[in-house]
Protein backbone atom coordinates (compact mmCIF):
# COMPACT_ATOMS: atom_id res chain seq x y z
CA UNK A 1 0.00 0.00 0.00
CA UNK A 2 1.18 3.52 -0.73
CA UNK A 3 0.62 6.89 0.95
CA UNK A 4 -2.52 7.56 -1.10
CA UNK A 5 -4.05 4.22 -0.05
CA UNK A 6 -3.34 4.90 3.62
CA UNK A 7 -4.72 8.46 3.37
CA UNK A 8 -7.88 7.31 1.62
CA UNK A 9 -8.40 4.49 4.12
CA UNK A 10 -7.98 6.92 7.01
CA UNK A 11 -10.55 9.31 5.54
CA UNK A 12 -12.97 6.44 4.93
CA UNK A 13 -12.46 5.23 8.50
CA UNK A 14 -13.34 8.63 9.94
CA UNK A 15 -16.38 8.77 7.66
CA UNK A 16 -17.48 5.29 8.77
CA UNK A 17 -17.08 6.16 12.47
CA UNK A 18 -19.09 9.39 12.13
CA UNK A 19 -21.70 7.64 9.97
CA UNK A 20 -22.03 4.72 12.39
CA UNK A 21 -22.91 7.12 15.17
CA UNK A 22 -25.86 8.43 13.17
CA UNK A 23 -27.33 4.92 13.19
CA UNK A 24 -26.44 4.53 16.88
CA UNK A 25 -28.28 7.74 17.80
CA UNK A 26 -31.22 6.80 15.56
CA UNK A 27 -31.70 3.60 17.59
CA UNK A 28 -31.98 5.63 20.80
CA UNK A 29 -35.14 7.31 19.54
CA UNK A 30 -36.72 4.30 17.79
CA UNK A 31 -36.85 1.39 20.28
CA UNK A 32 -39.56 -1.22 19.82
CA UNK A 33 -40.06 -1.59 23.58
CA UNK A 34 -39.58 0.38 26.77
CA UNK A 35 -35.91 0.40 27.79
CA UNK A 36 -35.19 -1.85 30.76
CA UNK A 37 -32.43 -2.02 33.35
CA UNK A 38 -30.07 -4.98 33.78
CA UNK A 39 -28.63 -3.90 37.12
CA UNK A 40 -27.18 -6.58 39.35
CA UNK A 41 -26.10 -6.15 42.98
CA UNK A 42 -22.52 -6.43 41.79
CA UNK A 43 -23.01 -3.39 39.53
CA UNK A 44 -23.63 -1.23 42.59
CA UNK A 45 -20.37 -2.41 44.17
CA UNK A 46 -18.29 -1.08 41.29
CA UNK A 47 -16.99 2.35 42.28
CA UNK A 48 -17.59 5.45 40.19
CA UNK A 49 -14.20 6.52 38.77
CA UNK A 50 -14.73 9.40 36.31
CA UNK A 51 -11.03 9.59 35.34
CA UNK A 52 -11.60 6.44 33.30
CA UNK A 53 -13.48 8.64 30.79
CA UNK A 54 -10.09 9.39 29.20
CA UNK A 55 -9.67 5.68 28.36
CA UNK A 56 -13.36 5.38 27.41
CA UNK A 57 -13.08 8.19 24.85
CA UNK A 58 -9.45 8.87 23.95
CA UNK A 59 -8.00 5.37 23.72
CA UNK A 60 -11.03 4.13 21.80
CA UNK A 61 -10.78 6.10 18.55
CA UNK A 62 -6.97 6.10 18.06
CA UNK A 63 -6.90 2.32 18.52
CA UNK A 64 -9.61 1.87 15.91
CA UNK A 65 -7.84 4.20 13.48
CA UNK A 66 -4.56 2.35 14.07
CA UNK A 67 -6.07 -0.49 12.03
CA UNK A 68 -5.32 1.61 8.95
CA UNK A 69 -1.60 1.04 9.43
CA UNK A 70 -1.76 -2.75 9.76
CA UNK A 71 -3.74 -3.58 6.62
CA UNK A 72 -1.72 -4.84 3.67
CA UNK A 73 -4.04 -3.99 0.80
CA UNK A 74 -7.15 -2.00 -0.12
CA UNK A 75 -9.12 -5.24 -0.39
CA UNK A 76 -8.13 -6.18 3.18
CA UNK A 77 -9.32 -2.76 4.32
CA UNK A 78 -12.63 -3.28 2.52
CA UNK A 79 -13.17 -6.67 4.20
CA UNK A 80 -12.25 -5.20 7.58
CA UNK A 81 -14.62 -2.24 7.08
CA UNK A 82 -17.32 -4.74 6.08
CA UNK A 83 -16.88 -6.55 9.39
CA UNK A 84 -17.51 -3.29 11.28
CA UNK A 85 -20.62 -2.61 9.18
CA UNK A 86 -21.95 -6.09 10.00
CA UNK A 87 -21.24 -5.44 13.67
CA UNK A 88 -23.14 -2.15 13.46
CA UNK A 89 -26.15 -3.92 11.95
CA UNK A 90 -26.15 -6.55 14.70
CA UNK A 91 -25.82 -3.90 17.39
CA UNK A 92 -28.71 -1.92 15.92
CA UNK A 93 -30.92 -5.02 16.04
CA UNK A 94 -30.21 -5.37 19.77
CA UNK A 95 -30.64 -1.66 20.51
CA UNK A 96 -34.03 -1.52 18.77
CA UNK A 97 -35.47 -4.88 19.85
CA UNK A 98 -33.96 -5.11 23.36
CA UNK A 99 -33.34 -1.54 24.58
CA UNK A 100 -31.44 -1.28 27.86
CA UNK A 101 -30.78 1.89 29.85
CA UNK A 102 -28.62 2.73 32.84
CA UNK A 103 -30.32 4.10 35.97
CA UNK A 104 -30.68 7.87 36.34
CA UNK A 105 -28.94 7.63 39.71
CA UNK A 106 -25.68 6.67 37.98
CA UNK A 107 -25.59 9.89 36.00
CA UNK A 108 -26.38 11.85 39.15
CA UNK A 109 -23.05 10.67 40.59
CA UNK A 110 -21.36 13.13 38.24
CA UNK A 111 -20.85 16.33 40.28
CA UNK A 112 -18.91 18.05 37.43
CA UNK A 113 -16.14 19.03 39.84
CA UNK A 114 -13.12 17.90 37.83
CA UNK A 115 -12.12 18.14 34.18
CA UNK A 116 -12.80 14.41 33.84
CA UNK A 117 -16.30 14.80 35.25
CA UNK A 118 -17.02 17.77 33.01
CA UNK A 119 -15.89 15.82 29.96
CA UNK A 120 -17.93 12.80 31.09
CA UNK A 121 -20.94 15.13 31.46
CA UNK A 122 -20.41 16.17 27.83
CA UNK A 123 -20.29 12.52 26.75
CA UNK A 124 -23.49 11.86 28.71
CA UNK A 125 -25.21 14.92 27.24
CA UNK A 126 -24.50 13.70 23.70
CA UNK A 127 -25.19 10.03 24.43
CA UNK A 128 -28.50 9.04 26.04
CA UNK A 129 -28.30 6.39 28.79
CA UNK A 130 -29.82 3.76 26.47
CA UNK A 131 -28.17 1.50 23.86
CA UNK A 132 -26.34 -0.30 26.65
CA UNK A 133 -26.73 -3.95 25.71
CA UNK A 134 -24.49 -5.21 24.31
CA UNK A 135 -21.77 -2.65 24.91
CA UNK A 136 -20.90 -1.05 21.57
CA UNK A 137 -17.59 0.14 23.03
CA UNK A 138 -16.63 -3.41 24.02
CA UNK A 139 -17.86 -5.07 20.83
CA UNK A 140 -15.99 -2.60 18.62
CA UNK A 141 -12.88 -2.86 20.84
CA UNK A 142 -13.02 -6.67 20.65
CA UNK A 143 -13.39 -6.69 16.87
CA UNK A 144 -10.57 -4.14 16.60
CA UNK A 145 -8.31 -6.23 18.86
CA UNK A 146 -8.95 -9.37 16.81
CA UNK A 147 -8.01 -7.52 13.63
CA UNK A 148 -4.88 -6.17 15.37
CA UNK A 149 -3.87 -9.52 16.88
CA UNK A 150 -1.69 -10.66 13.94
CA UNK A 151 0.33 -7.42 14.18
CA UNK A 152 0.41 -6.90 17.97
CA UNK A 153 -0.11 -10.35 19.45
CA UNK A 154 -1.63 -10.63 22.91
CA UNK A 155 -1.05 -6.89 23.52
CA UNK A 156 -4.05 -6.21 21.28
CA UNK A 157 -6.34 -7.89 23.83
CA UNK A 158 -5.47 -5.23 26.39
CA UNK A 159 -7.57 -2.78 24.38
CA UNK A 160 -11.01 -4.39 25.01
CA UNK A 161 -10.06 -5.08 28.64
CA UNK A 162 -9.29 -1.40 29.26
CA UNK A 163 -12.39 -0.28 27.40
CA UNK A 164 -14.56 -2.69 29.42
CA UNK A 165 -13.10 -1.40 32.69
CA UNK A 166 -13.69 2.20 31.62
CA UNK A 167 -17.30 1.41 30.66
CA UNK A 168 -18.19 0.21 34.15
CA UNK A 169 -16.05 2.68 36.14
CA UNK A 170 -17.69 5.61 34.34
CA UNK A 171 -21.10 3.99 35.01
CA UNK A 172 -21.90 3.99 31.30
CA UNK A 173 -22.61 0.23 31.29
CA UNK A 174 -23.72 -2.73 33.36
CA UNK A 175 -21.44 -5.71 33.87
CA UNK A 176 -23.81 -7.81 31.73
CA UNK A 177 -23.19 -5.52 28.76
CA UNK A 178 -19.48 -6.37 28.64
CA UNK A 179 -19.39 -10.12 27.85
CA UNK A 180 -22.31 -9.65 25.47
CA UNK A 181 -20.36 -6.95 23.64
CA UNK A 182 -17.21 -9.08 23.54
CA UNK A 183 -19.17 -12.08 22.23
CA UNK A 184 -20.78 -10.00 19.50
CA UNK A 185 -17.40 -8.61 18.39
CA UNK A 186 -15.87 -12.11 18.40
CA UNK A 187 -18.80 -13.61 16.44
CA UNK A 188 -18.57 -10.87 13.82
CA UNK A 189 -14.83 -11.49 13.43
CA UNK A 190 -15.41 -15.23 13.00
CA UNK A 191 -18.06 -14.66 10.34
CA UNK A 192 -15.69 -12.51 8.31
CA UNK A 193 -12.73 -14.85 8.87
CA UNK A 194 -14.72 -17.64 7.19
CA UNK A 195 -15.55 -15.40 4.25
CA UNK A 196 -11.92 -14.41 3.63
Amino acid sequence: MNFTDYSLNLMLSVFLIVGAYQFYFWCQSHPLAMPRELKLKLDERIPYRPNWVWIYSFLYYPAILYLNWVVDSPSEFTRMAGSFLLLLGLQMAFFIAFPVTTPASWRQLNARRTLAERFLAYVQRVDAPSNCFPSMHVSVATLTALHLYPALGAWALLFPVLIAASAVFTKQHYLADLPAGAALGWATFKIFARMA
